[in-house]
């Protein structure tokens, strides 16, 4: 029924045909009661779409079924070692002669969740497998099983198969064998890709003129399923000791499941798993309340909602106890100006958190009135009038709230036109920091944007982010992300780790882009519960110039598509609910006439934005409209216009040569050495303009002539470190780092630049490789600046040395 894989040995030239197996014949370890994939390929396959199973339906998929298995194969393969694998009848049969030592890596082309394993009825040497999510074995942090992504095979029966914990899936695209020992030729057979899913059938669909977008809603679908465990939303493949449940992560990954799959059961059941349930963070407790009220919107749940008020009051109560108080909220996202992560929430997460408070009263109390519990509607409502008044008074806040802050002041919906307009104006006009560390945080920034009527800025963000997520050559979304990382990086090599730690490749957590695809460019959205009534309003911006789709409800699937360049657009309205709003996007056209199901329609209402005008039609009742538009002048959609990327750090050097005579080269005004000559103790000559440098998160190494301060690898979330410039001016400088691989243990590292007044990121990353040499970096800047220095590969980071020169 498919089509086998083509291989070639070179990268670059392979070109390859998935091959999905359905079938019993090879032995299942994790469980003997899951089964093989049940559901039936049906449909148009959809190439957009990384996920192998997206047009298979299951009959009847519920919360409470079993996770099932599917095979995969390799897409392609490649080896240094080409006389050791005589692969003749790899792609007829599945099967390898091993004849030597050596090492062959699969990728079997895209993230999937499951395990590796073969067969074989005559192997006798001494192997080790190995997987990750990019091209290099995983390494991860301390805390788990098996950190190491490599182990020998466990053997069953003739199966030979990588367990690396009890549970024995992660994230995998790559496997790889490899021969340690050889002793004679034996037979490598049915190697393959075992993959666990839960049946769970695509009942919403999105589709634009921008396949960019369209395959970033498909990723983040994808991404939500393949962390659908058999009775909770996970929230990452790779076991590096926190796959658990967390309430906050499961706001956006619940968001995109609702559109793309309609498992409202699940949700439902997801949401009791969690409702006491807030990792210790307080915003987390926030986004389940949210969660709640977005699962009633879609589902009419009204009894859910009534189950859980006094749960809801708890929680909106404690935030409101916590108001203006600076009160632990431990973590609010990995951004820097967020406080990286665990390390250091800060004044602008305070902010940011005031500002999430005052909007889940808000839409509490809207929910509570819907439901007729006028009681809990006025008294959120108040809060959050009150607390928003309570901002404005301070008057520095339009000045002071940073990205985070300024998107979740917006998203309360009580900021007016001037305000949010200022907010957007310092915020969200700089390409490089509108965009937040992760997606997770990014979600909110582009809802800020979208409610401030700001698409093609929002459409911008979004091709940088998640678009750049693509590029890098993900299959998924991840837990963070520059778009940077692409200057530095090739496709799936392995990336950047961070304040996040190792850096997970799939993270459900980044899909709120699923639910904003399809509520602001498809444009379905609630107005009651359930979809009793709703409105569909598509913001193509400049750019777009069509889009189609279906939302499921449980009344059925709510459809659309829009052409602003035929005029002919579509709107399926299913039974038991009212299209209250219909507007019908032009772009920029004028239009001469109006049909609706053939009869004309009179021109009567429309309503012109500032990037597109719309024919507006009202209350729509159960059924299926064709929409078809006349132009009488036609203007056509302008591609999207992306702003260039401004950094203030210039004159960015790598020196490979001068190794240790820098005295001659580097320092005229002061240098910094680490531990050189003895641990803990690092020699100091300062510049007048610098009183003090502030190192973070590391460890002192010295040796006999070597000393360094060092990432504190393999702990948890100890994979960068921070050095601070505190200068006292403004005036340009110039810094150089010294990084010296003592060890040549072929380290890999990253540097990031920020301001350290704003935290800001003002410089591209910067990639140090192959230092075992020594490897100085140097740069231009002015005013006081943070260096964060991430790991990527290695045992960990190692630096040297600082120096201060005058600026080129």
């Amino acid at each position: 029924m498919f089509d086998k894989p083509k291989f070639a040995y070179k990268a670059s030239s392979i070109v390859a045909i998935l091959t999905i197996i359905f079938c019993n014949n090879f032995a299942l370890g994790q469980n003997s009661s899951y089964k093989p994939v049940s559901g039936t390929l049906t449909g148009i396959p959809i190439p957009l779409s990384p996920d192998p199973l997206v047009n298979m339906r299951w009959s009847f998929p519920k919360a409470t079924d079993d996770l099932e298995y599917y095979h995969l194969s390799p897409v392609s393969f490649i080896s240094k070692s080409i006389g050791s694998f005589d692969m003749k009848n790899f792609k007829s049969k599945n099967e390898i002669v091993v004849n030597g030592n050596g090492d062959i890596r699969f990728d079997f082309g895209r993230v999937s969740a499951g395990w590796l394993e073969f067969d074989s009825d005559d192997m006798t040497d001494s192997i080790q497998m190995s997987i990750s999510e990019y091209n290099e074995p995983a390494i991860l942090n301390i805390g788990t099983v098996h950190p190491f992504k490599t182990a020998v095979p466990v053997r069953d029966g003739n199966t030979y198969r990588l367990k690396l914990n009890d549970l024995l899936y992660e994230g995998v695209r790559f496997g790889w064998i490899h021969i340690k020992s050889h002793k004679k030729q034996w037979h490598l057979k049915n190697l393959r890709l075992v993959c666990q899913i839960k049946p769970t059938n695509y009942n919403g669909s999105f589709a634009c003129s921008d396949p960019e977008l369209t395959k970033i809603w498909y990723t983040g679908a994808y991404t939500v399923k393949l962390n659908l465990l058999k009775n909770y939303f996970g929230a990452i493949l790779m076991d590096r000791s926190d796959r658990h449940s967390w309430t906050g992560d499961a706001f956006p990954a619940q968001a995109a499941s609702m559109v793309a799959f309609g498992n409202y059961d699940f949700v439902k059941k997801n949401l009791h798993n969690t409702s006491n349930l807030s990792n210790d963070i307080a915003s987390y407790a926030l986004y389940w309340v949210l969660s709640l009220i977005d699962y009633v919107n879609y589902t009419g749940d009204t009894e859910m909602a009534t189950q859980y008020i006094e749960n809801a009051e708890k929680k909106l109560d404690l935030a409101y106890s916590h108001f203006g108080k600076s009160p632990k909220i431990n973590f609010y996202g990995w951004d820097e100006r967020l406080g990286a992560g665990f390390e250091n929430p800060n004044t602008e997460a305070q902010n940011a958190y005031a500002m999430l408070s005052i909007r889940a009263w808000s839409e509490f109390g809207s929910l509570m009135r819907t439901m007729g519990n006028l009681k809990e509607a006025d008294k959120y409502q108040a809060f959050a009038k009150e607390k928003i008044q309570v901002v404005r008074n301070e008057n520095s806040w339009l000045k002071t709230f940073g990205l985070h802050a300024a998107a979740d002041a917006i998203n309360t919906n009580l900021t007016n036109k001037d305000e949010t307009n200022a907010l957007l104006d310092k915020n969200f006009t700089d390409r490089v920091n509108r965009l937040s560390y992760s997606s997770f945080n990014q979600w909110f920034v582009i809802s800020a944007m979208a409610k401030a009527q700001r698409y093609d800025e929002a459409i911008s963000s979004i091709k940088d982010s998640w678009g750049g997520q693509l590029k890098y050559g993900g299959t998924t979304q991840f837990e963070v992300f520059r778009p940077q990382w692409n200057e530095i990086l090739s496709p799936n090599d392995a990336p950047p780790n961070n304040q996040a730690g190792y850096t997970s490749l799939t993270h459900p957590w980044s899909a709120g882009i699923v639910k904003w695809l399809s509520e602001e460019i498809l444009g379905i959205k609630p107005l009651q519960p359930g979809f009793k009534s709703f409105s569909v309003t598509p913001h193509l911006g400049t750019s777009l110039t069509s889009v189609k789709g279906d939302t499921p409800t449980e009344n059925g699937l709510i459809s659309a598509s829009f052409d602003v360049i035929s005029g002919t657009s579509q709107v399926s309205i299913p039974v038991g609910t009212v299209a209250k709003t219909i507007a019908i996007p032009l772009g920029k056209n004028i239009a001469r006439a109006l049909k609706v199901n053939g009869e004309p329609r009179p021109l009567n209402s429309i309503l012109e934005t500032e990037t597109e005008n719309y024919l507006i039609v009202n209350d729509l009742a159960a059924g299926k409209y064709v929409f078809e538009v006349k132009y009488k002048k036609v203007i056509e959609q302008k591609p999207l216009k992306q702003l260039p990327w401004i950094y203030k750090v210039s004159a960015i050097n790598q020196d490979s040569t001068t190794g240790n005579n820098w005295k001659l080269k580097y320092g005229a005004e002061g240098a910094v050495l680490f531990n050189q000559q003895k641990k803990g103790q690092h020699d100091e000559t300062l510049p007048p303009y610098l009183s003090k440098i502030k190192m973070a998160r590391y460890a002192d190494v010295y040796s006999e002539g070597f000393g360094a301060i060092v990432t504190k690898d393999y702990n948890i979330c100890e994979q960068s470190m921070t050095v601070d410039l505190p200068v006292s001016d403004n005036k340009p400088h110039r810094a150089t780092l010294y990084f010296l691989d003592q060890e040549k243990l072929g380290r890999r590292s990253a540097i990031e630049i920020f301001d350290l007044n704003t935290l800001n990121l003002i410089a591209p990353i910067i990639y140090v490789k192959k230092y075992d040499k020594g490897q100085y970096v140097s740069f231009n800047y002015s005013g006081p600046i943070r260096i964060r220095i991430n790991q990527v590969r290695g045992i960990n980071v190692s630096l040297s040395g600082v120096f201060f020169d005058k600026a080129m």
